[in-house]
């Protein structure tokens, strides 16, 4: 077999089971990117952005290859109850990346084409994938159907809303409509949490739950509202350059607590949660690309908690997230290592 030949065989082994979450690597490797930056670790930061515009890259490839060489396996995952919601890490990581290019390299012009192509996946991906579930004739019960896995359509809504925010200053005469939009998406966001999380709820309190339903992804269910929080101090940075914003300042203030104060009322919960799960219950630890949907939200409340302290002036928030973020930095640490050995197991 020619070297081109063995390569696609490789790509078609590679891209057969290839999760439908795996941006979530660009996500989460994004965010502690960000709350690096944020808490004075330039170098870490940049490194990570590096690594980050790879995977992207990457990434992109094995998503097209697997569109090409298995799209029967790809339109099955697009329609399936829990494997569809994971499309939206593609929104998601585009967004996340985007806000990178501003904050890193102040470059505006990348983040407003990565802005364009998250908007494109996230009307594609949110009507694709509740349409087909909303008209498909097979269906699972809730306790089988329903997992924190679908809050990731909570957190690409929120991820558009946010680099929408950073964006609007560089739109010039555009900045109060795409204010507008921000402020949009994010009411969205938070409404379609509140729907997804009551199912959540009650389908861990009222259906037998074992090892196997906790999921890495759960942790987003903390994630999607720091994203949230994040996305409400950024608007209420912007009222100065929106005056419609600055009429509603007591409700974005009021609502971005809300949505920091039920992410943080989750942490200690999804922690018990992974103790019971690992320690009691023995459920042994291995690599998962799922892992990716853990890393992301320790960082995003990282860089929430600075922003919503930062953006409300609230100070005693500060010291918190200087000591989190070394939990989101090794559980990033502990995920790409896992990603590593994976990687060298592999052989063409």
């Amino acid at each position: 077999m020619t070297t081109a030949g063995a390569l696609r065989a490789a790509l078609r082994r590679v891209t057969a089971d290839l999760s439908p979450a795996y941006f979530a690597m660009v996500m989460a490797t994004g965010i502690v990117s960000t709350a690096a930056y944020l808490l004075g670790m330039a170098w870490l930061a940049y490194g990570l952005f590096a690594i980050n515009v790879v995977a992207y890259c990457v990434l992109w490839i094995l998503y097209v290859t697997r569109a090409i060489e298995h799209p029967g396996r790809m339109v099955a995952d697009l329609f399936h109850h829990t494997h569809g919601a994971g499309f939206f890490t593609t929104v998601a990581a585009t967004c996340v990346l985007g806000a990178q290019f501003i904050l890193l390299l102040g470059d505006y012009r990348a983040a407003s084409a990565l802005w364009v192509l998250g908007l494109v996946l996230w009307v594609g991906v949110t009507y694709t994938v509740f349409t087909g579930l909303t008209i498909k004739e097979d269906k699972p019960p809730i306790e089988r159907g329903i997992s924190s896995t679908w809050l990731l359509a909570v957190v690409a809504t929120q991820s558009v809303a946010l680099l929408s925010c950073q964006l609007a200053s560089y739109f010039g005469p555009y900045r109060l409509a795409t204010n507008f939009f921000a402020l949009s998406m994010w009411l969205w966001g938070g409404m379609l949490y509140i729907w997804m999380i009551s199912l959540i709820f009650y389908r861990y309190t009222f259906f037998r739950f074992s090892p196997f339903d906790l999921t890495p992804p759960y942790w987003i269910n903390m994630g999607a509202m720091a994203i949230s929080s994040f996305t409400g101090a950024q608007l209420i940075e912007n009222t100065p350059h929106a005056p419609f914003l600055s009429s509603t300042l007591p409700f974005l203030k009021g609502f971005t607590v809300f949505y920091w104060v039920t992410g943080t009322w989750w942490l200690p919960m999804l922690a018990i949660l992974a103790v019971w799960r690992h320690i009691f219950r023995r459920f042994p630890f291995s690599y998962d690309p799922l892992y990716w949907g853990a890393v992301f939200p320790l960082g995003m409340y990282t860089a929430s908690t600075l922003a919503v302290g930062e953006s409300m002036n609230l100070p005693f928030l500060e010291p918190f997230p200087h000591y989190f973020f070394y939990v989101a930095l090794a559980a990033w640490t502990a995920a790409f290592v896992g990603l590593l050995r994976t990687i060298a197991k592999f052989r063409l």
